[in-house]
């Protein structure tokens, strides 16, 4: 019996500690989970926010970098704020002349430095693209005016602005580098690889050939259907110029990969240091196209200030409209051209300053001249092939004079000086060259 009832008092013992053992763990453990997630998420916090802030700061650190080496690294950038001025004086006072002239020098750099983002780019991309990549956005300001010329009804400003941009390339451009190269290498003869410049000036006759045939059906008055046969035959030819070109890029991607240069006199020196010439990307790539969309849609903005204000600045500065076109829009789109030739051939590299020149007025007469006459056909705008008779014969007589130049495949500093006596003779002659279809009439 007292065995019974010690087994029973300890039972109830048992019982009242397993009660008690049970529910301990009911809640001590819920307790110590709750307050160590409470714990870890405290200790955690200040780990997430360190990293938002270093995150942060090396974000606005890299944006910061960026702009420094994209806007504070060329003298040139200086004429950046003319942009926003020409906009405010377009709002305040609506003068077309100043804006006109606001406008021209805020583009300039703006062009300029979208040539330094497609090199920039082109580190990444390897040479040859890179080449592709230089000439189609170094002749992007070119084709977006256009396109806002276009859409204003502005035909024959379109027409202008293109031919000023070959004949300032190979007359003017071409002709800087040749005279600089031959000041600072006055005692050797600078040359370039022949068989590249002849295939460029075959492709440059070819342009005169498809732009002389529309304006001679439509002197000669000997139109199958009048005022149908020279737009038709302007179209088809642009197509296949296009053809022709795509074909010529094919080429340049496949059979010509290797355009290194050598000069004749090649002065070694090992104290030199051959690692000068050698460059790395300032940027990376995904900041080069960044900056590559920022500034063709800062261009764009300007170009629209710039085509709206060609008329007025044309009566209030008392400019011909065609002398405008041809001489100081492309100006702006030729700045980076200008100022790369000159320095490639200082540095006795004609090939890559002859590619920059040559190279884009092939490709703004192959390329660009079709292509806008393809949109303008798709937009429901005539343009066409026929520049008229005094811009058709100017255009002849550029591309022959530069033919003759590089047959020889050397230059010097006289060649590059008659050049440049060519191009002020062509823009003598547009001054006082009064074209009657300059102005759009609605």
């Amino acid at each position: 019996m007292g065995t019974l009832n010690h087994l029973q008092m300890v039972g109830f013992n048992s019982h009242v500690e397993l009660g008690s053992i049970e529910g301990k763990p009911i809640m001590e453990p819920h307790d110590e989970g709750h307050s160590g997630s409470v714990s870890t998420k405290r200790n955690m916090f200040p780990v997430k926010a360190v990293v938002e802030f270093w995150g942060k700061k090396y974000i606005w650190s890299t944006v910061i970098t960026s702009i420094k080496i994209a806007f504070l690294s060329d003298k040139i950038n200086l004429l950046i704020p003319f942009g926003p001025l020409a906009i405010l004086v377009d709002y305040f006072t609506g003068h077309h002349g100043w804006v006109f002239f606001l406008s021209l020098l805020g583009i300039i750099p703006l062009a300029e430095r979208l040539g330094w983002a497609t090199e920039q780019l082109a580190f990444y991309t390897g040479p040859t693209v890179g080449g592709l990549l230089n000439a189609t956005f170094g002749n992007a300001t070119e084709l977006i005016i256009s396109m806002y010329a276009m859409k204003h009804g502005m035909l024959r400003v379109v027409q202008q602005s293109l031919l000023g941009s070959i004949l300032s390339n190979m007359l003017l451009v071409l002709g800087c580098a040749f005279f600089c190269g031959g000041i600072v290498h006055p005692n050797k003869q600078q040359v370039f690889n022949k068989s590249n410049a002849v295939m460029s000036s075959g492709l440059l006759l070819m342009a005169v050939m498809g732009l002389l045939f529309p304006a001679v059906l439509h002197f000669t008055h000997t139109e199958l259907h009048f005022g149908k046969s020279e737009l038709a035959l302007s179209r088809f030819s642009s197509c296949i110029m296009l053809v022709a070109y795509c074909g010529y890029i094919f080429f340049q991607l496949t059979s010509q990969r290797n355009n290194s240069y050598t000069p004749i006199i090649e002065e070694t020196n090992p104290d030199d240091g051959g690692s000068d010439d050698e460059e790395s990307p300032d940027i990376s790539k995904y900041e080069s196209v960044i900056w590559l969309s920022i500034l063709t849609l800062v261009i764009s903005v300007l170009s629209e200030y710039l085509v709206n204000t060609i008329e007025g600045a044309s009566v209030a500065m008392n400019i011909p409209i065609a002398f405008i076109s041809v001489i100081l829009l492309p100006i702006v789109g030729n700045a980076a051209e200008h100022a790369s030739a000159i320095i490639f051939a200082v540095k006795d590299k004609l090939d890559i300053s002859l590619g920059v020149a040559i190279g884009s007025s092939t490709q703004i007469s192959m390329f660009a001249i079709p292509f806008c006459v393809v949109v303008g056909w798709i937009m429901g705008r005539p343009l066409d092939l026929n520049f008229q008779l005094f811009e058709t014969a100017t255009l002849i007589m550029t591309v022959l004079v530069v033919a003759f130049m590089l047959q020889d495949g050397t230059s010097n500093y006289f060649k590059g000086l008659m050049l440049v006596f060519c191009y002020l003779i062509v823009g003598a002659s547009f001054f006082v060259h009064v074209d009657p279809q300059s102005i759009h009439k609605p």
